[in-house]
C-alpha cells in the first residue's frame, strides 16, 4: 500500500466537470492499493495517517496530528502509485490490486479513517477525476507498507 499525504489548505475533486467533494485545511490522500495488500495493512495505514504529526504547534514545530486541525481528509484512489518503472519507458501496473478487491479495501481504509474520528470525503472509484489542491508548505509525505508494520 502506498499513500501520498499532502497537507492542504483546500482540495476538491471533479468528475465530468462536477465538483463531488471538497475540503478545507486537512490532508489530500492519494491511495494506491497493491498486490498482497489486505485489511490488516489498511487498518494499520489508517492509524498511521491519523497519528501523523505534520501540523505545526504554537512554536512552529511539526508536532500536531490532524485531530488538532479540521480533521478533514480528501481520499483519492490512485492505482498508478503501484506502477513498476524499472524496465523500459512504459509503466507496468501488474503490481496494482485488481479493481474489485481494491475498491473493497479502499472503502475499508476510508471507514477506518472515519473510525479514527476523521471527516472523509472521496472521489469516485475508477472515475477520471480532476483533483485541485493547494499544498500547504508544500508538505508531502509518502507512506509505504511493504508488508512491514508501522507502529
Amino acid at each position: 500500500m502506498k499513500i501520498v499525504v499532502q497537507r492542504v489548505l483546500e482540495a476538491s475533486v471533479k468528475v465530468d466537470q462536477v465538483e463531488i467533494s471538497k475540503i478545507g485545511i486537512g490532508y489530500c490522500l492519494f491511495v494506491g492499493l497493491c498486490l498482497h495488500d489486505n485489511e490488516t495493512i489498511v487498518q494499520t495505514m489508517a492509524k498511521k495517517v491519523s497519528k501523523l504529526r505534520i501540523f505545526e504547534d504554537e512554536e512552529g514545530k511539526m508536532n500536531l496530528d490532524i485531530h488538532a486541525s479540521t480533521k478533514d481528509i480528501l481520499s483519492i484512489s490512485q492505482f498508478t502509485l503501484c506502477a513498476d518503472t524499472r524496465k523500459g519507458n512504459r509503466p507496468s501496473f501488474t503490481n496494482a490490486l485488481k479493481a474489485e478487491e481494491a475498491k473493497i479495501l479502499f472503502e475499508k481504509f476510508n471507514q477506518a479513517l472515519e473510525h479514527e474520528g476523521l471527516n472523509v470525503q472521496t472521489g469516485i472509484f475508477q472515475a477520471d477525476m480532476k483533483v485541485h489542491l493547494v499544498n500547504d508548505g508544500p508538505l508531502t509525505i509518502i507512506l509505504e507498507d511493504n508488508h512491514d508494520t508501522y507502529s
